[in-house]
């Protein structure tokens, strides 16, 4: 490629130029006063979750499969000696 169509395509305008701002997210308009982004947590800033209670049979269940899952690995593991 020769010196001059290289700086035709430095040149060249970008055809995706501003699409990154498409609307007023990216602009101070989408933004709250304080800090920012309040608008997307319905106003309650960057706070923390309130957490559920611990379901103890989902986690009963998870450690039963666990445990049996490391009863197969040993059932492999002691059938290679």
């Amino acid at each position: 490629m020769g010196d001059h169509a290289k700086a035709d395509l430095a040149n060249a305008a970008s055809p995706h130029e501003g699409e990154s701002m498409v609307g007023p997210h990216g602009t101070m308009d989408d933004h709250g006063g304080d800090h920012g982004h309040d608008d997307h947590n319905m106003g309650e800033g960057h706070g923390a979750a309130a957490l559920g209670a611990v379901d103890v049979r989902m986690w009963g269940a998870a450690a039963l499969g666990i445990a049996l899952g490391l009863i197969v690995v040993w059932a492999f593991v002691s059938s290679l000696s």
